[in-house]
């Protein structure tokens, strides 16, 4: 690995994790500089290096391992392979316990017990640990023991109960968001309650435990959504892109495409009725202020359409952002890329891969100007630096050698 640098360059992180959320807290920690080990199953590895198409390819254009969905996850890691069942694999792990500073780990609640690797074992091996379990439904409740994926949390939580196109509409019913957002959510929560806990072991010089289920994060970050309910006690409802409490905020089609429109206040409602040449709109008590264009949307919203479609979309968006109207064209994936801004955030970086190829990696969007964060390596081989992290620990070639002979990496 390379130099570490950032502002956890000081902090190592065992990461038993796999899939996505906890992952995801791993790899926000490597970037910030963290040492993160990422403890693989010894020839499987975490379930998504298979999860493709598509995977990386090699210099001859041929598909590695990689797959897409596991690149985009751990960075910056190194990868060990150590099996769990086997009590020189507990006893690795506990070694590496021993010298860690934060252990990230999403097993079903009580398995890591059944190895000896649970929070209370490895706390009294080390005091200063700050351990970390991220779970489906957390460690308590009647469904603790049940697995969970992002799909099933989005529904249980409510989130698709407000996405997607109102019924009675094309294309209307219950729909997901297009990533993982809550093991992405999940991920970050988790990052933060870590970063947390060290600030306070800085204090008490001991380590603690947390305990993080998706549903949790998921009612936790239906945020205005909840919030509109319990003080209104009307259930909110899917409704296209249009936002519930904010207006005009949605899609509207120019005569050669669709973009999206983002008035957030009164103001910016009169510069767009100026753009367009309705500012009679702004003094119109249907319309002046937030409040009352929310409640009359139906009655505003045709009459946006109509003129919007009377522009070509470069043209209109060309003009509301002189007027400083916050809008902007819908980007695919690829679009994203070519955006001027995000090109000129350097976001998209090409990193060498052990694969003898560069992988094309979208880095960390946090900035340190005392701190300078780096993407030190492209997520890690399975079992890159088994050999490396067991030289580590004392582990000689003879001793290695023997524990993959039995299985136990």
């Amino acid at each position: 690995m390379t130099e570490r640098t950032g502002p956890l360059s000081n902090i190592k992180v065992l990461d038993l994790s796999r899939i996505l959320a906890a992952p995801w807290a791993g790899q926000i920690l490597a970037d910030l500089g963290a040492e993160v080990i990422k403890v693989e199953r010894p020839g499987a590895g975490d379930d998504t290096r298979t999860w493709g198409p598509p995977f990386l390819k090699d210099a001859e254009g041929k598909d590695t391992k990689e797959a897409g969905y596991y690149l985009a996850v751990n960075r910056g890691k190194e990868s060990i392979t150590v099996s769990l069942d086997k009590p020189e694999g507990q006893a690795i792990v506990r070694e590496l316990a021993k010298e860690a500073d934060v252990v990230l780990e999403n097993y079903k609640a009580g398995t890591l017990a059944r190895y000896g690797l649970d929070q209370a074992t490895l706390r009294e091996l080390n005091p200063r640990l700050v351990y970390c379990s991220v779970t489906g439904f957390g460690q308590t409740g009647p469904r603790r023991d049940q697995p969970a994926y992002d799909f099933l949390i989005q529904a249980m939580g409510g989130l698709m109960s407000v996405t997607g196109e109102r019924d009675g509409r094309p294309g209307g019913g219950p729909q997901k968001v297009g990533i993982p957002i809550v093991d992405l959510m999940t991920g970050m929560y988790t990052a933060v309650s870590v970063l947390a806990a060290l600030v306070k072991r800085n204090e008490t010089g001991r380590g603690d435990y947390i305990d993080i289920g998706m549903l949790d994060v998921q009612v936790a970050t239906l945020a205005n959504q909840a919030m509109n309910y319990l003080v209104s006690d009307k259930v909110p409802k899917r409704n296209g892109n249009a936002h519930p409490n904010i207006q005009p905020q949605d899609v509207y089609g120019c005569a050669d495409g669709d973009m999206i429109l983002v008035v957030g206040n009164d103001g910016q409602f009169a510069k767009l009725c100026g753009v367009l040449g309705q500012e009679a709109w702004a003094q119109d008590e249907r319309f002046a202020t937030n409040a009352q264009r929310v409640r009359n949307i139906e009655t505003l919203a045709p009459l946006l359409r109509e003129h919007f479609g009377q522009w070509q979309r470069a043209d209109l968006i060309d003009a509301l952002d002189k007027a400083g109207v916050p809008c902007g064209a819908i980007n695919n994936v690829a679009e994203v890329f070519e955006e001027p801004q995000v090109k000129a955030r350097g976001i998209l970086q090409n990193v060498p891969h052990p694969s003898g190829v560069d992988v094309p990696m979208v880095t960390s969007p946090m900035r340190f100007e005392e701190s300078a964060l780096k993407t030190r390596a492209a997520p890690p081989l399975l079992g890159q630096h088994t050999d490396a992290i067991l030289g580590r620990l004392g582990y000689g070639a003879e001793a290695i050698a023997k524990l993959r002979e039995q299985g136990t990496l």
